[in-house]
């Protein structure tokens, strides 16, 4: 079957659409990556999504626009995977959407919200797209997240020692052999946060970690973000910009003697990334790190990284043949395609829920909606089909 996955993260920069031919050979699912294209938000979309980002107040009427132009924005890059990739072949659309609330208190998650209606993804392909992933998961009394887990899972079974899965978008996230699966903390959100703060929004991000590598750690500021409580709490645990977003910055800093550079505040806060994942790696005893996300193309942050870790190899998802940067997308077309084949798509250990869950609501196509039989077995590996060049 030929799946488009669709996916943006915290970072909400643009789409990544990646196309995979998925079956199922007894209990190995086969994954044959096709290609992934992106595309970014408009400006105009992008300035409107950060202004709905909490701590924000947001009218409804906002929600709305931002329901239906990411809905368009995710239709438009299915439609173009479905034209470059797949010669218009694609079967399914798997649309995570764009997080824009993760309902937290405390250690439960009572809700989470994706926007980006996938009646336009629909419309523009004739597909069918499972969407709205994540609540079925939190229904269950789990996290919502980390929903890749179950993807790591299969993909990493086999390796030896400890392998871990690690993610770093806005928010990083790790997978570990035995199921246990969290947010560690922020990914680039603070980075981010501080790049657009410090050039009045002419920076969307710290490219190449080249403002962090000019600078030094401040080490009080340092110190006091590591003392946030999330840090300590089990898992499983999640997070999103709900806490870790601009103004929290600068609450934590308020005090401190002003002056702080651009360079010095960014490689504190990139250190900070750096500490967090690396505390999260040596809480489940990892062997072996296998990151993806657009952190990894941070050279100041994976530098840090390995240094805070050593003695533990920290590899990008590359070097075993997924893209590190459409390995999200293709995880979701795993999970659209379990969807579609009446497979449950969370690990209990990974989320917290009381069960597994067949994830998401499916959207017919043009044609309705046809299901596939379901299989006898579910998968309990993931193997990539690489091209041998």
């Amino acid at each position: 079957m030929l799946v488009i996955g669709l996916m943006s993260g915290t970072s909400y920069d643009g789409i990544d659409a990646a196309a995979a031919e998925l079956r199922l050979a007894g209990d190995t699912l086969r994954l044959k990556p096709l290609g992934m294209v992106s595309e970014p938000y408009d400006p105009g979309l992008r300035d409107l999504l950060a202004g709905a980002l909490p701590p924000a107040a947001v009218p409804l009427a906002d929600v709305c626009r931002l329901d239906t132009r990411i809905g368009q924005a995710f239709a438009a890059a299915a439609a173009r995977a479905d034209a470059e990739l797949c010669g218009e072949a694609a079967e399914l659309i798997a649309s995570h959407g764009q997080t824009v609330y993760h309902w937290v208190d405390g250690d439960r998650v009572h809700g989470t919200l994706q926007l980006g209606q996938p009646a336009w993804i629909a419309e523009a392909t004739g597909l069918p797209v499972v969407a709205d992933f994540r609540p079925r998961d939190v229904a269950a009394g789990g996290q919502g997240a980390p929903l890749v887990s179950l993807v790591d899972l299969l993909w990493l079974r086999g390796r030896p020692g400890t392998p871990v899965a690690l993610n770093i978008g806005g928010i990083a996230n790790l997978t570990a052999p035995d199921g246990t699966a969290f947010d560690t903390g922020p990914g680039c959100a603070l980075v981010d946060a501080a790049a657009r703060e410090f050039s009045g929004g002419r920076l969307a991000y710290d490219a190449d970690g080249a403002l962090a590598a000019r600078g030094r750690v401040h080490g009080p500021l340092l110190e006091r973000l590591s003392a946030d409580p999330y840090y300590a709490r089990p898992a499983p645990k999640t997070t999103g910009k709900e806490r870790f977003h601009p103004g929290y910055l600068r609450a934590t800093a308020a005090d401190l003697p002003a002056g702080l550079s651009a360079e010095d505040t960014l490689a504190t806060l990139t250190e900070l990334t750096a500490r967090t994942i690396a505390d999260a790696v040596r809480s489940v005893a990892a062997t072996e790190v296998i990151a993806s996300g657009g952190g990894t193309r941070n050279p100041a942050l994976m530098r840090a990284l390995a240094a805070a870790l050593p003695g533990v190899p920290v590899r990008v998802s590359d070097d075993l043949g997924l893209p590190s940067a459409a390995k999200e997308a293709y995880a979701f077309a795993v999970l659209g395609f379990l969807t579609l084949h009446g497979l449950a798509g969370t690990d209990p250990a990974s989320t917290g829920a009381h069960h597994p869950s067949i994830l998401g609501s499916l959207t017919p196509g043009r044609d309705g909606l046809r299901l596939p039989a379901r299989p006898e077995q579910a998968p309990v590996r993931l193997e990539l089909e690489l091209e041998l060049e």
